[in-house]
């Protein structure tokens, strides 16, 4: 029992060292850091998007119709950066969209890896044949191409912002479980789950308590890889008017909505497109530093 106690102590001393080594090999990673701060904007815009953007996302200014940037002729200080077919404020919907975007990458995320990681470790703690239809059922799923699959799950379930969201977790969850799986048969053989089960530590101990927390550093990339994904094909989703539906502010939906105005008015599919850009490329950046400071074959001296 003293050994125990010790034990747990020594891991809680610990804890601290271990999170001032993982900052000290994340931010050797330049591009790392400059994801982060974007990505930390746009969760700040994700939250408070709708007391920081000047106009209701919804108003519509009738007067001032595709009215260009302020930069170009034309243009006012009141529309920075101009505004959509319909007059609604170009910088007030994208600053209220990122929550939208921000929202189903968290969901998204949660839902994946929440049933992937339940999942993927039923499968490395099964009896084979288990395994097998397990594996074998996901591997059905990845046939498939993401995006059309996703595209018939919404067909199915109706076109929505919240289904979009549902159907992109389905897609995205057998890479969870794959991952999983592939750790907890890595960890099952080591000396340390063995002692634990002599111990007496049930399957569901030994599940979630032992195994899980030493396989979450390649899933947790995964997870940061996941939301910009997520974000991409609710984007792709909405553009091709199965996603958010109109007016909603999302930046695939204002996409689809001002392309046929993209020869008179090139504000109106520009900055979405860049938002989506800067976003996705970003939480990539990040993801790849993430990589870099969990994973120990790839820290440097």
């Amino acid at each position: 029992m003293d050994d125990a106690l010790s034990a747990e102590a020594e891991m809680v001393h610990k804890r601290p060292g271990q999170l001032r080594e993982f900052w000290f090999y994340f931010r050797e990673n330049r591009g790392a850091l400059i994801g982060l701060s974007i990505f930390a904007v746009f969760a700040f815009l994700a939250i408070f998007g709708p007391w920081v953007a000047p106009h209701d996302a919804t108003q519509q200014f009738r007067e001032a119709t595709l009215q260009p940037p302020v930069w170009q002729e034309g243009g006012t200080w009141s529309h920075i950066l101009g505004t959509d077919p319909l007059g609604r404020d170009m910088l007030s919907r994208l600053i209220v969209g990122a929550r939208y975007s921000f929202f189903v990458g968290v969901f998204v995320v949660t839902i994946a890896a929440t049933g992937g990681i339940i999942i993927g470790l039923i499968a490395g703690f099964s009896p084979k044949w288990v395994d097998s239809i397990i594996m074998r059922i996901m591997d059905i799923v990845l046939a498939f191409p993401s995006l059309l699959l996703a595209l018939v799950l919404v067909a199915i379930l109706g076109p929505s912002l919240t289904n979009a969201m549902i159907a992109i977790a389905i897609v995205l969850q057998p890479h969870y479980v794959r991952l999983t799986r592939a750790s907890v048969l890595s960890e099952r053989q080591k000396d340390y789950v063995t002692s634990a089960r002599v111990a007496g530590a049930g399957t569901f101990r030994l599940m979630f308590v032992t195994v899980l927390p030493n396989c979450l550093a390649p899933i947790i990339v995964q997870a940061a890889l996941s939301f910009s994904t997520a974000i991409l094909d609710a984007a792709a989703l909405g553009f091709l008017g199965m996603g958010a539906q109109p007016p909603t502010p999302e930046w695939g939906t204002m996409l689809a909505e001002a392309r046929e105005f993209i020869l008179r008015a090139w504000w109106v599919v520009t900055f979405p497109g860049l938002a989506i850009l800067v976003t996705v490329l970003a939480i990539n950046l990040m993801g790849d530093g993430l990589r870099d400071a969990l994973d120990p074959k790839l820290k440097r001296s």
